[in-house]
């Protein structure tokens, strides 16, 4: 069986509706599909329709954007969670919010020497989408500035660019805390990826894991080898379950659906921590 559970669509910075994104899981030989969006459930019915109407099973969940107190990114996997539980649903409207805020900054920033405007972002975002980076970039793609994303993550839009701005996220902690409390299942995505930036370290894990965090993407193009192998012994040793996903990002970026999958022993341990209510929908 053919388990992706990390793709992103126009809800947050991906290229394809979730409905098309449904489309090209079956089209890619998936049987079971997850969108996870950042920040926003938005897009849950309208992929979970396709996927079941194709005979792929559908998966409800959202990658929640997190910084820890030194500042690393760390990226949040929630699972199976009750999209209407309010605290949860409070701040990350609080965290899209400062999203937002710190997008315009760095429009303005890049504004001083090329030619984009706020206007030049909207046009690359889709209908009630959490406004991110992704779509500078792809604003910057579209005025000739970078040849494409990845590019424009490379330079301007990098950690280490003068228009970088930091912006207020949820401890990694407390989201973990605020999944759990809303009966999803939290596992942290793609988390030792040194081309993205610096890692969490040994007591961030520590800290996370004791907070109640379920599981690790360990197959992910973004960790390389050594790294899966440090996971794959914090997984053993903290009865942590393994997931493995591509990522997906449409045209975005190069990650391919199905590139790396996720057993169908993770996903029932996924399913047998969930409290909230939710289920995946099976065909």
């Amino acid at each position: 069986m053919r388990i992706d559970l990390h793709t992103h669509s126009i809800a947050s910075d991906g290229t394809e509706t979730p409905a098309d994104v449904a489309r090209s899981a079956h089209a890619a030989g998936l049987n079971v599909l997850a969108l996870t969006d950042h920040d926003t459930t938005a897009g849950w019915q309208e992929a979970g329709d396709t996927a079941v109407s194709l005979g792929v099973a559908f998966v409800p969940g959202m990658e929640i954007t997190c910084t820890t107190a030194d500042g690393i990114s760390v990226h949040m996997l929630s699972y199976l969670h009750d999209p209407t539980h309010q605290p949860l649903v409070d701040r990350i409207e609080e965290c899209r919010r400062n999203r937002l805020t710190r997008a315009h900054r760095m429009v303005e920033l890049l504004a001083e020497d090329y030619a984009i405007s706020w206007r030049d972002v909207l046009d690359q975002v889709g209908p009630d989408a959490t406004v991110g980076r992704p779509h500078i970039a792809d604003a910057l793609v579209a005025l000739g500035v970078v040849p494409n994303r990845s590019a424009a993550f490379a330079d301007l839009l990098s950690g280490r660019s003068r228009y970088y701005v930091r912006h207020d996220a949820l401890d990694p902690v407390e989201a973990i805390k605020l999944v759990r409390a809303a009966g999803g299942v939290p596992v942290c995505a793609h988390p030792m990826a040194p081309l993205r930036g610096r890692v969490a370290s040994a007591a961030d894990f520590d800290a996370m894991i004791d907070a109640g965090l379920a599981g690790l993407e360990v197959a992910h193009r973004d960790n390389p080898d050594e790294s899966r192998a440090i996971l794959m012994t914090m997984a053993a040793e903290h009865d942590l379950l393994v997931t493995g996903s591509s990522d997906y990002h449409g045209a975005g970026k190069p990650n391919r659906l199905g590139e790396n999958s996720t057993s169908v022993r993770s996903l029932t341990r996924i399913c047998e921590q969930a409290t909230s209510g939710m289920e995946v929908r099976w065909p």
